[in-house]
């Protein structure tokens, strides 16, 4: 599966999208050709490659060239898209993304989407970053974008309406359900437009997945920040099979003061709520007090949950948590008939390949109890034949 990384390590724009991905090797004058189907006149594209701390960039401009005062409908911009002849794919998504922030501008001015206006200059500027990034990612057949978090900015900034807080009223009703950060920057990082192109694309907002990358491309913005540099990058490469990694959240903390009866209660807890692994491991903790360490392994969808069971349930004051790159191999379960009983197995493969056989321990303990033979003996007869079974 071919992957797209949005990098927003120091925020997204439209014109930071359509030069990441020209930076990447999408023709410019390809999607020009394309953008020629809405009709509209009066601009220019510039592509100029420059440097944002010290690292190469595609800049991206939308020279318009009558300064006009006229307003634009978001029902006018929607009409041009879908009387032009894009593939339908583009004509969907681009359409998508102008509702979205029809959506965002009516709340947050309490007006009705359809009264919802842009400034002809404006919305010219925003037509050719949409609907050009639109096109260039379909033409790099990307079968799924993910993002990192995205970095907003902080300050403040002046808009038509007067002096905004950033991230500006429209970037944070786009951003409402995604996981975003204000860094130690004070410009506007984030714009409606960027925030709009990634919530409406992107289908997860993570750390970079396992994958093999084939190339990069970074689209320049228009600061010169000295605390790092206004670009983002897109990575674009092949996702490693499914089944030899993922990534996965480790949630943790450190605990001196509980009675350590209260383990066991916790661990069966945490696997009701979706714990992947739980265990527990002995440290020594400041001023060489011993201690116990709780580590849960979950996917980030339980992460909410299983951090209120620690604060319900333990003494902690406080948990930390971290994603790490999970690699595993494919599994598969299987009934395996011995001459104790049937007993479940995990099979654990790479490709075709068996390199583990498990006897599931719980099945192989009834037998033993129950025939009143060693452990091991069960467990060693359920390996031999699940051998014979597999390999017949």
């Amino acid at each position: 599966m071919k992957i797209a990384y949005f990098d927003t390590f120091s925020g997204i724009s439209g014109d930071m999208v359509l030069g990441a991905l020209i930076d990447l090797g999408v023709d410019i004058k390809s999607i020009s050709t394309k953008l020629k189907g809405l009709g509209i006149k009066g601009y220019n594209i510039r592509v100029s490659r420059l440097e944002r701390g010290g690292i190469a960039g595609t800049k991206v401009d939308v020279i318009v060239k009558e300064k006009k005062r006229d307003h634009v409908s978001l029902n006018d911009i929607k009409r041009l898209i879908d009387e032009s002849d894009f593939e339908p794919l583009v004509k969907r998504d681009s359409i998508h993304i102008f509702e979205r922030i029809g959506a965002a501008e009516a709340k947050v001015h309490n007006i009705p989407i359809e009264e919802v206006h842009f400034h002809e200059v404006g919305a010219v500027d925003s037509i050719i970053d949409i609907v050009g990034s639109t096109i260039g990612i379909h033409m790099l057949n990307i079968d799924r974008i993910i993002s990192s978090p995205i970095n907003t900015g902080k300050g403040s900034v002046m808009c038509q309406h007067g002096l905004l807080p950033i991230p500006a009223p429209a970037t944070v009703e786009l951003l409402k359900g995604y996981p975003c950060y204000s860094s130690d920057t004070n410009h506007e990082l984030t714009t409606p437009t960027g925030a709009a192109i990634i919530t409406t694309l992107a289908s997860e907002f993570s750390a970079l997945p396992l994958i093999e990358i084939e190339k990069l491309g970074y689209g320049a913005g228009s600061k010169n920040l000295k605390s790092l540099p206004n670009l983002l990058r897109i990575i674009i490469g092949e996702e490693m099979n499914s089944h030899l990694g993922d990534i996965i959240t480790v949630i943790e903390t450190n605990i001196d003061d509980m009675n350590p009866e209260f383990y066991d209660y916790i661990s069966e807890k945490a696997f009701e709520l979706g714990a992947l692994d739980y265990f527990i491991t002995p440290v020594i903790m400041k001023k060489n007090r011993p201690a116990t360490k709780i580590s849960i392994l979950t996917e980030s969808k339980n992460i909410r949950r299983l951090t209120d069971l620690l604060f319900r349930e333990t003494s902690t004051l406080g948990v930390r948590s971290y994603q790490v790159n999970r690699i595993k191999l494919e599994r598969e379960s299987r009934q395996i008939k011995t001459k104790y009983g049937s007993v479940s197995v995990i099979i654990a493969k790479k490709g075709k390949k068996i390199l583990k056989i498990s006897p599931e321990y719980k099945d192989c303990h009834e037998i033993a109890k129950a025939c009143d033979i060693p452990l091991s003996q069960v467990y060693e007869e359920t390996k031999a034949q699940a051998k014979i079974i597999l390999n017949s």
